[in-house]
This record gives C-alpha cells, structure tokens and sequence, in this order.
C-alpha cells in the first residue's frame, strides 16, 4: 500500500526557514484571517446565552423553556464535533485551506438559516448545522496557525488568538441589548437579526481570507514541495521588504518520505500507541475546560433572569467576556517564557479552585458578586482553555495535525460540552420552582473537579514544547530516520 501513496523523498529546509522569521506585518494577516474565527463563535454562543429569554415566548419567539435552551446548546455543541471529525480528515487530506475557506461558508449557511427559524425543531436543527461549521473551522485553523507562525511565538500568538472567542463574546453581549429591547426593535424580530449578523461578518472574513496561502508544511509532505517553496520565498520576500532586514540561511533539514494520503489507520495507529500519554492529556485537558465553558456560559443568562432578576443579561455577559479575552491576552507570553506546563497546570488547578468556592458561597451572591467571581475565575481559565487547542495541534505528527485536534476537541467537547449545558439546563428548571439558585451549586462543583483533574494531569503527563520546532516535538510519519523500524524520537520530557 505504501508505494500506491508515496511519491519520493526529499529534503527540504521549510520548517527552519518559517521558524527563523521574525515577527513581520504578514503575521498580522494570518492573525486576523485565520484567528477570527473565534470571534464568530464567541458571537453565537453569547447571542443564545443572552436571548433565552427572547426565545420562550410563543407569542415572539419559539416556545422554548430553559431545558430547550439547554437542548440548543449542546445541539449545536454535537454539530461542532461532528464537523471537527469530518472536516478535521478532510484538513489532513486536502490542505488546510481549502477546508478553511468550506467551514467558514457552512457556518454562514447555518447562521443566516437559524435566522428564519419559525420553531423549535427547526432551530436546533440550523444549530446544529453552524456548530459543524465551526468545529471544521477549528480543525482546519489551529493547524495552520501553528505551521505558519515562527517558533519563538507560536504559543503566545495561538493562546492568545483562542483567547480572542471573548471578544465575539463581548459583542454579542452588547449587541444583544439594543437588539432585544423591545423599544428599539420588534421582539419579533430582534433575535433573528442577532443571528444574521453573525453572517454578516464571516462574509467580511471569507475576504480576508483569501490572501491566506497553503500551509507549506503541509504542501511538501503531500508532494508538493516546489510550490511550498515557492509560497516560503514569497513569505520571506514580503518579511524582509517590511521589516527592512537580511534573513539569514538556514541549514537545518529534513528528509521526507512524501505521500498522497496518510491512512486512518497510520494515524489512530500513531495517536494510540506511540503516543499514549499525550493522547490522555489531551482527552483531560479538552473535557475540563468544555464542560466548564459549555455548561456556565450556554446558561449563564437563564440563571442571571431566573434566579437574580436581571432583565437585560447582555451588560454582565460582556464584564464575563473581556475579563475571559484580557487574561488570554495578559497570560499568552508566559506559555512561551514560563512554559507550557506550569502555566496550563497553573491555570487549570487555580482556576477550578476558584469555581469550587463560588458555588459554595452561590447563595450569597448577587448578580453583581456572582459575575465579578466568575470574570476572576475565567480570567484565568481562559488562558488555560486556550491552550488545550495549542497542545493537542503541536504534540502530534503534522500529518495528523488536524484530525488529532477535530479527535479530542470532539470527544472531550462531547463528553463536556454536550453533557453541561444539558445538565444547567435541567438544574435551572429544577431550582426555578422555589427560585434557589444553590440547586445549580453542583454544576460548578464538577467543573471544578474537572478542571484540577486536567491541571494536575498536565503537570505529570505535560509536553515542554515552548521555543521548539513542531518536527522536533513530534517527528512527521513521513520522516526518514536511520532505523526504518524504530519509534519516533523520544519526546520532550514532562515536568
């Protein structure tokens, strides 16, 4: 079977020459081209936070109660990770940009459909349909974001870009208020025109994209190598005239054996059994922070209107929101210079700890207290989530990149985030009879042990990969190596 997908070997020294590139004005490009896509997630997920209560009347909504909005949530959750399944081998196969330009139009076409939703079978089904548009794009962008962006920054810039689901977070929020006064607009239709916006933007983002090249690792692994070198001249040109700077020569390579195809079989072979402890972390990290996210935010507007009497959410989703997208930002340099495995240990176990005492005192919170608690504990949880995707995209072999990430974001997201805002959900219906908001204290108390679980499993089973290649953290399936037969090289040892 080999020889029906290999078509040569060769050497190449693309990986060092994208690592050696100093930060250029083009990075910017792939920053806001690909890492805007967060920003459209954030967006939906704020939107149907916000608006539950826009969504119960018969009368100008659906007809939903709290479990249906519980229902929605993770509806679309289910979407997203059967989009990163599917989407995520056809990224393997096809190349990253093909498949990140499809899954951005497969969100706009679900998006705009949920706009026009006339019940509630209809929107969880326009739900579910933008959800796989957003799972294939987290497939297809986290693994190009890493094979694009130098070494040095690799951490810092995809934490960060992760990190950036809080400002579409932060916008939905606010625009939801107009959106959903009734003095402004019509009950009726507010909510609807939320979701068109959503199209809106990703439209403004299709464009941007378009400048976005291949990713060259990608390209000369599926033997393509000249047209990857072709695209890694025209990235050095452009650095060089921008920053005004000589690029040095690069004399590190690497010998491929170049395929076609890489089986499911080599991959699920590779992800298993090579290498069993990354692949436990992974699973660890993505389950923590899904349940965690999915469960408090997909509900956080229905407890804030059914328990502390808040009319208008929007303003407290948006304190939640930047104080999630400033400690993204704030703690993303620390990946690259304190290092992976303390900051994700730390993030993780602070975090949950901080969750498990505010569902103690939950009783005696107020809107006011509950939301200043949770921007604390996600201040510091969101580095933290970030970086559960920037772990699962660099400690595998490139050529199962992709998938790896559609692979654990989508089990870790089914068995976290489907299961959480479906368990809020149904918490919030219970509690709302005798309006005890201590009956959802439980929810937090999960999350909170999910998420010390992951932290302490980071600090056992973690990858010191800051300032290393992505070849050298985990050798490709198609390199050569002396001993044909051998495993991959040993990777970076744990903390």
């Amino acid at each position: 079977m080999a020889s029906s997908v290999e078509t040569g070997t060769i050497q190449t020294d693309v990986p060092a020459r994208m690592d050696r590139l100093p930060w250029a004005r083009w990075h910017w490009l792939i920053v806001v081209g690909l890492g805007t896509v967060w920003i459209l997630d954030g967006l939906e997920v704020t939107i149907v936070g916000s608006m539950s209560d826009a969504l119960k009347p018969s009368s100008t909504g659906l007809g939903m109660d709290s479990t249906d909005i519980g229902i929605a949530g993770a509806v679309y959750v289910a979407g997203a990770c059967i989009g990163a399944l599917f989407f995520g081998q056809l990224t393997d196969r096809f190349g990253r940009k093909k498949l990140f330009m499809l899954t951005l139009g497969v969100y706009a076409v679900g998006t705009v459909l949920t706009a026009f939703s006339m019940n509630p079978l209809w929107y969880f089904v326009c739900r579910a349909i933008t959800g796989t548009g957003i799972g294939g794009e987290y497939a297809a962008i986290n693994s190009a974001i890493d094979e694009l962006i130098p070494k040095a920054y690799r951490g810092r810039v995809d934490v960060a870009i992760n990190g950036s689901f809080w400002v579409g977070a932060a916008a939905g929020s606010l625009l939801t208020i107009p959106l959903l006064d009734p003095k402004v607009l019509d009950p009726s239709f507010g909510w609807r025109l939320a979701f068109g916006l959503g199209a809106v933007l990703a439209l403004g983002i299709l464009f941007v994209r378009r400048n976005v090249p291949e990713s060259p690792r990608w390209l000369f692994i599926h033997g393509r190598e000249q047209e990857a070198d072709e695209v890694v001249a025209g990235i050095e040109r452009t650095v060089a005239d921008e920053d005004g700077v000589q690029l040095e020569p690069v004399e590190e390579t690497i010998t491929i054996r170049q395929r076609r195809t890489i089986p499911l079989s080599l991959i699920a072979r590779t992800v298993v059994t090579m290498y069993p402890k990354r692949t436990v972390l992974c699973f660890s990290l993505f389950l923590g922070q899904a349940f965690l996210y999915n469960a408090f935010f997909f509900t956080y507007g229905d407890t804030l209107s059914t328990f502390l009497g808040v009319k208008q959410t929007g303003w407290y989703l948006a304190v939640f929101a930047v104080s999630n997208f400033v400690g993204a930002l704030a703690l993303s340099p620390l990946f690259d210079s304190i290092g992976r495995v303390r900051m994700i240990t730390g993030t993780y176990v602070v975090s949950g700890v901080l969750l498990g005492v505010t569902g103690l005192f939950l009783g005696d919170l107020s809107a006011i207290g509950l939301t200043a608690c949770g921007a604390v504990v996600f201040f510091i949880a969101s580095a933290g989530a970030s970086a559960a995707y920037l772990t699962a995209s660099e400690v595998f072999p490139m050529e199962t990149r992709a998938l790896c990430i559609a692979f654990f974001y989508a089990i870790g997201t089914a068995a976290g985030g489907i299961t959480g805002p479906l368990i809020f959900g149904k918490l919030i219906d219970n509690a709302s009879a005798d309006k005890d908001i201590t009956g959802i204290a439980v929810g937090y108390f999960i999350g909170a042990v999910l998420m010390i679980g992951a932290g302490l499993v980071e600090a056992f089973l973690g990858v010191r990969a800051e300032g290393q290649s992505l070849e050298n953290i985990a050798k490709p399936l198609t390199a050569e190596e002396p001993d044909r037969s051998s495993a991959p090289s040993a990777p970076p040892a744990p903390a």
